[in-house]
C-alpha cells in the first residue's frame, strides 16, 4: 500500500513538474512575440515636423507629418501598453499603422475575415485591425475592411496548409493611384518582410483583392513572394498557416531607413527588387542606345493624361523643342491605369533624364537609374509634397534631383485669384493650420502650368551637363 501512495505522489510531482515546464514555455514563446514587435516597432517611433497638413478628402483632420527619428531616441513598450493573449500581440502606438502577430499556428476563415488560433487556457480573446498604412486619416481608413483576430479554446478545421507564415494586408484605399500603390502597399510590404521574414519565405494574404492590381503589379509580387497569393474575397476554404503578421509597416513618404531594420535595408536594395521584377539580367544596365561618343541623352517627359485637367504644360510643344535644341532626344510618357510597369520600367531605366510636373506619374522615377537626372517641375502650393513624395526617391537612389519651382507667372491659377492673392504670394501662410480639401484641390486639381522657356532652358542646360556626365561614365 506505501509502495502505491509512494508511486501515486511520484507521478503527482512529475505531473505538476512538467505542466510548470508547459507554462514556462508558452510564456517564453509569448515573450518573445512581445519583444519582436517591440523591437520593430519601438524603432520606428516618430518625431514630428512643426506644422500640419491635412490628407482627408472630404473632412478637416490635421495631421503631422512624420520624419524618422534615431534610434536613441527609442524606447521598448511597457508590457502593459500592448493588448494580447498568450500567442496575440498588437501594437498600436504608431502614427501611420497599427501592426499585429500571431506567434504560433493560425487558421483564417477568409469567409469572416477572422485569424483563429487555440489558447485552451485562457478566455476568448479579439483584436480588430485595418490593415493599410495610413491610420492618421479617417476618411481612407474608415473604407479599409477590419480583420478579426480571436484566441480562444476552439477554431475552424484546416482546409489548405501553408507552410509559410503569412503577411496580410488590405490592397484597398488609394491603391489604384500608382504613388498609393508603392507608398502604401509595396514599399511597405518590403519593409515588413524584410523585418519580420528577412529569408523571403513568407505568404501573402490580400483583403480587397482586386484582379487588375494583381494584373498591375504581378512581377514585384512574385519577386517579394514565391507563394500563391491567398485573396480573401475569393476563398472560401480554411487556411492554416505557422504564424502570420497583420498590417504593414511604413517609415514615411517613399522612405525606408536601414536604421528601422534589422537587416538594413534601403531604397536602393527595393530599386533593386524592382530591376529584378523586370529584367531577366537584374545586376547589369540597360545598354547605351549608340555606342558612338557623340549621341544624345534620352529625356522622358512624363505628362499628364487627357483625361486629367490638371497639372499640365500648356505650352508643352515649345517646352519639347527647347528640349531637342538643348540636345536631348526626347521622349513623351503620358502613363495611364492600363500602362505595362514592364514597358515603362525598359523605357527608363535606359534613359539619362526625366522632367515631369508634380504628381503620381513621378512615381516612375523609381525606375531610374542611379546617377542618372530627375527634374521635378513643382505648382505654387506643392512644395512640401514635391520634396517629401518624389525628392526623397531621388536621394534614396542616388538620382541627380533639380527642382524647377515655378513663379506666380507661370501658374494658371494667377488668372482667377490675381497674382497678389495670398493663395499664389505666400502659400505656406495659407497652409500653416492644415491643408483642408478646398485648399488642396486649389493647389492640386485648379493649377496648370505654363513653364517660362528662357528660364527653363537654363534649368534644362544643368540636367544636360548631369546626363553628358552620366553618359561618360556608363561607357
Amino acid at each position: 500500500m506505501k509502495k502505491i501512495l509512494g508511486s501515486s505522489r511520484a507521478a503527482i510531482a512529475t505531473t505538476l513538474f512538467c505542466l510548470l515546464l508547459l507554462w514556462f514555455h508558452t510564456m517564453s514563446l509569448s515573450m518573445s512575440s512581445i519583444s519582436r514587435i517591440n523591437n520593430i516597432i519601438a524603432a520606428t517611433s516618430l518625431s514630428w515636423y512643426s506644422s500640419t497638413y491635412t490628407f482627408n478628402n472630404d473632412q478637416e483632420t490635421r495631421v503631422q507629418i512624420p520624419t524618422v527619428a534615431s534610434q536613441q531616441n527609442n524606447r521598448l513598450l511597457p508590457r502593459g501598453e500592448l493588448p494580447m493573449s498568450n500567442q496575440i500581440s498588437c501594437n498600436r502606438t504608431c502614427l501611420r499603422y497599427d501592426l499585429c502577430t500571431i506567434d504560433g499556428s493560425t487558421v483564417l476563415d477568409p469567409t469572416t475575415s477572422t485569424f483563429f488560433t487555440m489558447d485552451p487556457t485562457s478566455p476568448v480573446h479579439v483584436e480588430k485591425i485595418r490593415p493599410y498604412p495610413r491610420k492618421y486619416e479617417d476618411y481612407i481608413m474608415g473604407q479599409i475592411k477590419e480583420l478579426n483576430l480571436v484566441s480562444g479554446p476552439s477554431s475552424p478545421q484546416c482546409t489548405i496548409r501553408h507552410e509559410a507564415p503569412a503577411i496580410v494586408f488590405s490592397a484597398g484605399g488609394y491603391t489604384g493611384n500608382l504613388f498609393h500603390a508603392f507608398n502604401d502597399g509595396l514599399i511597405p510590404l518590403f519593409i515588413t518582410a524584410s523585418s519580420f521574414y528577412p529569408d523571403g519565405d513568407f505568404s501573402i494574404v490580400v483583403s480587397e483583392f482586386h484582379d487588375w492590381w494583381q494584373s498591375k503589379y504581378a512581377e514585384m509580387l512574385k519577386v517579394l513572394s514565391k507563394h500563391p497569393i491567398v485573396a480573401l474575397e475569393k476563398d472560401n476554404a480554411t487556411h492554416c498557416f505557422p504564424s502570420a503578421t497583420l498590417g504593414l509597416i511604413a517609415h514615411g513618404f517613399m522612405t525606408i531607413d536601414p536604421t528601422l531594420i534589422p537587416t538594413s535595408k534601403t531604397l536602393m536594395h527595393f530599386r533593386d527588387l524592382i530591376e529584378k521584377a523586370y529584367t531577366q539580367n537584374p545586376i547589369l544596365p540597360s545598354p547605351p542606345l549608340d555606342p558612338k561618343p557623340e549621341r544624345r541623352p534620352r529625356l522622358v517627359l512624363t505628362c499628364r493624361g487627357n483625361d486629367v485637367s490638371s497639372r499640365r504644360i500648356l505650352n508643352q510643344d515649345e517646352v519639347i523643342q527647347v528640349m531637342k535644341e538643348i540636345g536631348f532626344d526626347v521622349i513623351v510618357f503620358q502613363p495611364n491605369r492600363y500602362t505595362s510597369l514592364s514597358e515603362a520600367y525598359a523605357m527608363l531605366n535606359s534613359s539619362h533624364v526625366m522632367v515631369g510636373v508634380h504628381g503620381a506619374a513621378l512615381t516612375h522615377a523609381l525606375f531610374l537609374r542611379p546617377r542618372s537626372v530627375f527634374m521635378q517641375v513643382v505648382p505654387i502650393g506643392t512644395e512640401w509634397a514635391a520634396d517629401a513624395f518624389y525628392g526623397r526617391i531621388a536621394k534614396g537612389l542616388n538620382v541627380n534631383y533639380l527642382e524647377y519651382k515655378i513663379r506666380v507667372e507661370e501658374s494658371s491659377l494667377m488668372e482667377k485669384y490675381g497674382k497678389d492673392n495670398v493663395l499664389l504670394k505666400d502659400p505656406s501662410a495659407v497652409q500653416k493650420k492644415g491643408w483642408p480639401t478646398e485648399i488642396m484641390d486649389i493647389y492640386l486639381k485648379q493649377q496648370n502650368v505654363k513653364l517660362d522657356l528662357v528660364r527653363f532652358r537654363k534649368s534644362l542646360k544643368s540636367a544636360y551637363l548631369m546626363a553628358k556626365k552620366f553618359m561618360h561614365k556608363e561607357r
